[in-house]
């Protein structure tokens, strides 16, 4: 109990030290040391990534509380398919199990899902829980959650250039009316602010092809904590350090 109420006192701390006025409007996260954090416990790899969507309940529940707009969770890369295939398996299956378990209460909550990717390769028993999602919880108006899977930035332009190039030879727009704006229109994210705030767990120090044109302007945290452990208080304090930052944004 005494355990119990020093984390809440701590938590109720940078509650109250949170400037609930300039957070982000978007936070994206790439949830980075699963497999590290089971190691480190001498446990199987799919044990870390269960603890890592048991965390993922953990960052939905406190963004919404305090009213973010959008959380984008990079959950699966394009490039995550090289890794075994009964790791993908697990992976996968979890998802599933996350969605059916949690969406009852996300949809409670007033929560959006989204997604940002190619779903079209995705196992057909993820894509209808992903569909059945989406379609649950279209219309509400509080966090929206972008779920990114099978996604990779620069795949994400290519499809960008793509339609731009269609539209362009179609005659529904000239080449002299192609702008930045053009570009963030035909991203996934086009319905969406471009990212406050990245934060990326484990103590890696790389983007990982992800979100590299909306993260133009970001603030980036990266962490040493292994996702599993990237608790209530860890993220009240990456938000904390968000807030001190300077965004110029190129001025003075």
């Amino acid at each position: 109990m005494r355990i119990f109420k020093k984390k809440a006192a701590g938590i109720n701390s940078l509650m109250q030290e949170l400037d609930h006025k300039n957070l982000p409007e978007h936070v994206a996260i790439i949830m980075d040391g699963n497999g590290r954090w089971a190691q480190k416990r001498k446990l199987p790899r799919s044990v870390g990534h269960r603890a890592g969507v048991e965390n993922v309940r953990t960052v939905i529940r406190l963004s919404s509380d305090l009213g973010i707009k959008a959380l984008t969770l990079f959950a699966f890369s394009t490039e995550n398919w090289k890794r075994p295939q009964d790791e993908v398996n697990v992976l996968m299956d979890l998802l599933v199990e996350y969605i059916k378990k949690e969406l009852n209460e996300l949809n409670r909550k007033n929560t959006r899902i989204k997604t940002l990717g190619d779903l079209n390769k995705m196992p057909k028993k993820v894509a209808d829980e992903i569909d059945r999602a989406k379609e649950t919880t279209k219309n509400n108006t509080g966090l929206i959650v972008n779920m990114a899977l099978n996604y990779g930035s620069r795949q994400e332009m290519v499809s960008a250039v793509k339609k731009i190039a269609s539209k362009a030879m179609s005659g529904e727009i000239s080449i002299d009316e192609i702008d930045e704006n053009t570009i963030l229109k035909n991203l996934y994210t086009a319905d969406l602010p471009e990212p406050d705030l990245i934060i990326r767990t484990s103590g890696e120090n790389r983007l990982s092809n992800f979100l590299l044109y909306q993260a133009a302007y970001s603030e980036f945290i990266f962490t040493k904590t292994l996702w599993p452990d990237f608790n209530e208080k860890e993220y009240l304090k990456a938000l904390i350090e968000f807030e001190q930052r300077q965004r110029r944004f190129g001025a003075i």
